[in-house]
């Protein structure tokens, strides 16, 4: 079973950040946009139950994840399903008019200019993203994909990464959450 350990930080800006990063010879991709439509179980809250369910639309590519309950009270640890779905618009639509005809909810949407890189750090590759959120502003991602029993180390990786960025505190809440909480 594959885990997520991602920490989220908000910042001003990117430029201190990401020269910080182009030392430790980070590479980083063009960047893009990217799409995520949330929504509800028919029969249980995810809000309650600390759950996602989203479809993510970046360019022509769609995905559907299920993220489950964070498991820690300092990162996003949590179990992370995802699946590829067919391109294209049409495809997207369908989707959510299968869910929606099935009771599920659209409940938010979050829009994102993202930059993804990879860190060579402590013996792993720790990827990450430069995020600039509609509504929000700028956060930097770092995340390791990781069975159960390396959970706790690439905890230590990433906190020891972000300290090494001069990082602020980590925000554990989703972009959802805190767009929510600016309504």
């Amino acid at each position: 079973m594959n885990y997520e350990v991602e920490q989220k930080f908000p910042v001003g800006g990117f430029g201190p950040v990401q020269a910080r990063l182009e030392t430790l010879r980070a590479r980083f991709d063009a960047g893009h946009e990217e799409t995520d439509v949330y929504f509800s179980h028919p029969c249980r809250d995810f809000r309650e139950t600390d759950e996602a369910f989203r479809i993510r639309q970046h360019g022509l590519s769609n995905r559907v994840t299920y993220k489950g309950p964070k498991i820690d009270t300092t990162t996003k640890t949590r179990r992370e399903l995802e699946f590829d779905l067919p391109a294209g618009e049409a495809i997207l639509t369908c989707w959510i008019e299968l869910l929606e005809a099935l009771g599920f909810g659209q409940v938010g949407c979050v829009v994102k200019r993202r930059k993804g890189f990879a860190v060579d750090w402590q013996d792993r590759t720790i990827h990450g993203t430069l995020d600039e959120i509609a509504g929000l502003g700028h956060f930097v991602e770092l995340e390791l994909v990781v069975d159960e029993e390396q959970v706790e180390s690439a905890r230590q990786a990433i906190r020891a990464l972000a300290e090494h960025l001069e990082l602020p505190a980590g925000e554990r809440r989703s972009y959802l959450e805190l767009l929510h909480d600016c309504e």
